[in-house]
C-alpha cells in the first residue's frame, strides 16, 4: 500500500460500491482476441472492483441476466500468467472468453449494478472496409467483430446501404486491423476513404417529433448505427454539424457515445 494508491470507490448506475465491501463486483474494461493465435481464445479483462472474486463460483453476468463460473481465472506477471484462486479489489483478473462479454459488461454475486463502460470518443479518420475475397466473407465479418470488441477501433454500419466504416484514432490502425485480419481470421480487406469531420452521437428530445423524423429524412446519407445500435451522425464538417445544430435545437449532438 506504501507504493501504489488504495483501490478506490467506484460509481455505477445505481449506487457507489466501495472496495471494501464484501460482495464481489467487477467489470470488463478490456478484450483481446486470439492471445494464443493456436487456440483463438478470447481473454476478458476484468478489474474487480469490491469483495473477492473466487475460482469456480457462479457470479451474475449482469447485462445477459445469467450466472457464469470460470475454472481458470488468469493473473499476469510481465508475460506470464497464471491461475489464481482469489482476487482482490483493483486486481486483474483475465477471463477466458466465448463471445459473452463486450467492455462494460458487469459481474456480481447476484447485485443488479452496471458499471458505467469505457465511453467510445469520436475517432479522428473514417474508411470505407471492403471484402478483397468474397470467399472469406464470414472470416472477415467475424474478425472485424472481434476486434471492435476490443475496441481497436469503431464500426459504423450506415443507415442507407449498410457498408461499413471504420473509425480510428490514428492512420496507424488500419494497417494494424489489416493486418491481424489476414493472420488471425485468414480475411483479406481494403479501404477507401470517406470525408467524415466527426462522428456525433444522436440523442433527441423526442424520437416521434416532426423535426426528428426531417432530420432523419434529410441526413439519410450521413446515418449509421453503431456497433451497440445507437444512431450515429456522421458529420463531414464543422460547418454541417453547426448548420444541422441550429437547424434541429431539440437534437443534441455528443462526441462520446455515453451521454444518457
Amino acid at each position: 500500500m506504501e507504493i501504489a494508491p488504495k483501490p478506490r470507490p467506484k460509481q455505477s448506475e445505481e449506487r457507489l460500491v466501495a472496495p471494501d465491501e464484501d460482495k464481489f463486483t467487477g467489470f470488463v474494461f478490456k478484450i483481446h482476441a486470439n492471445m494464443d493465435p493456436n487456440h483463438r481464445n478470447r481473454l476478458a479483462f476484468v478489474k474487480v472492483v469490491s469483495g473477492e472474486f473466487k475460482r469456480n463460483i457462479p457470479y451474475l453476468h449482469v447485462r445477459h441476466n445469467k450466472k457464469l463460473k470460470f475454472s481458470s481465472p488468469n493473473a499476469f506477471f510481465a508475460e506470464k500468467k497464471e491461475i489464481v484462486d482469489i482476487s482482490y479489489p483493483g486486481d486483474i483478473v483475465g477471463l477466458q472468453d466465448t463471445g459473452n462479454f463486450k467492455i462494460g459488461d458487469t459481474l456480481t454475486e447476484g447485485e443488479i449494478i452496471n458499471y458505467k463502460g469505457v465511453p467510445s470518443f469520436s475517432p479522428e479518420h473514417f474508411r470505407y472496409i471492403n471484402n478483397a475475397d468474397p470467399m472469406k466473407s464470414k472470416q472477415l465479418y467475424k474478425g472485424i467483430d472481434q476486434l471492435m470488441d476490443e475496441g481497436v477501433a469503431q464500426l459504423f454500419t450506415l443507415e442507407l446501404n449498410g457498408r461499413k466504416v471504420i473509425g480510428t484514432v490514428g492512420a496507424l490502425q488500419y494497417e494494424v486491423i489489416q493486418y491481424r485480419l489476414e493472420h488471425e481470421y485468414g480475411a483479406k480487406c481494403t479501404y477507401e476513404n470517406l470525408n467524415v469531420h466527426k462522428a456525433c452521437w444522436v440523442e433527441p428530445e423526442n424520437e416521434k417529433s416532426e423535426e426528428f423524423k426531417d432530420f432523419k429524412r434529410v441526413k439519410q446519407r450521413f446515418l449509421a448505427k453503431d456497433k451497440r445500435g445507437q444512431l450515429v451522425f456522421l458529420a463531414d464538417s464543422m460547418f454541417t454539424l453547426q448548420m444541422t445544430e441550429q437547424k434541429y435545437p431539440s437534437i443534441k449532438f455528443h462526441y462520446t457515445s455515453e451521454f444518457k
